[in-house]
């Protein structure tokens, strides 16, 4: 095993969007190998620290194995009894005392992406930056993406990636995550437009979310389809305008928060 502490390995699944677990010892009644608190990290491939070995460590290891695999895990609690009388899959341990260890799941953050940090961007930045996510901030504009501006979202508890594109902010899709939704709110309807083509035709993203009126998205829809070549299922992937649509206000700050109730609403319908 990697000699790194189990925080430092919950860090780096985390930056590198990698599912695990994170095994405690919760209880320890007599004899054990290891004492309450200690900790173990396991990963799809990897596992860091240690809860003791043996039977307790390999059980553990192979039930967040599982976890990783399903859909939806949930904690769990698992007791052993450490004595010669019971044989358990990986074999026996004759410490004499009982051991209750607690797997918790380390899902994979979900990941949102803004393009255009404008006054409705930044309000949803500053929304969107309070959730356990991956968090991407584009815009062509410099300023827009200033440090003194974006000081608003020092206490996030998202994990914000600032890029700077001025030249085609498009080229980011690509580089984002698998399942990345995108929220397109730039300055252009030209640059929107790009961005629509572009996010289409990169079938790795999640929804595809677009601000702007009706009159807007027909011209959109239009162009996506004959300069495009885009079918209409395909152009359907693209939801516009995103957002509430019994929330009427058009302060920037109240788009946004119809725009986030509207991410979150999906996160909770469709599980991703």
């Amino acid at each position: 095993m990697p000699d790194m502490t189990w925080l430092t390995a919950v860090a780096r699944l985390r930056a590198g969007r990698e599912p695990g677990v994170l095994v405690t010892v919760a209880t320890v009644r007599g004899h054990a190998p290891r004492d309450a608190g200690a900790k173990l990290v396991v990963g799809q491939t990897e596992t860091w620290g240690s809860i003791g070995g043996g039977n307790v460590e390999a059980v553990a290891i192979d039930r967040a194995r599982e976890m990783i695999a399903a859909a939806k895990p949930e904690p769990e609690l698992i007791d052993f009894t450490l004595n010669d009388k019971v044989t358990n899959q990986h074999g026996v341990q004759c410490c004499g005392g009982t051991v209750s260890v607690l797997l918790e799941p380390l899902p994979v953050p979900r990941a949102v992406a803004i393009f255009g940090v404008g006054h409705i961007g930044l309000e949803l930045a500053r929304i969107l930056a309070r959730q356990d996510l991956d968090l991407h901030l584009i815009d062509s504009r410099c300023d827009m993406l200033a440090k003194e501006r974006l000081d608003v979202l020092a206490d996030a508890v998202a994990q914000v990636h600032v890029h700077h594109t001025p030249l085609l902010p498009e080229e980011v899709l690509a580089e984002l995550p698998r399942g990345t939704h995108i929220l397109i709110m730039t300055h252009d309807h030209a640059e929107d437009a790009a961005l629509c083509d572009a996010a289409l035709r990169t079938p790795h993203l999640g929804f595809i979310g677009l601000i702007g009126s009706a009159a807007k998205w027909a011209r959109f829809r239009k162009r996506l389809g004959t300069e495009g070549g885009h079918d209409e299922a395909t152009v359907d992937r693209i939801k516009t305008p995103i957002g509430l649509a019994d929330i009427t206000g058009k302060e920037p700050a109240t788009i946004a928060v119809s725009v986030a109730a509207d991410v979150l609403r999906r996160f909770e319908t469709e599980g991703t």
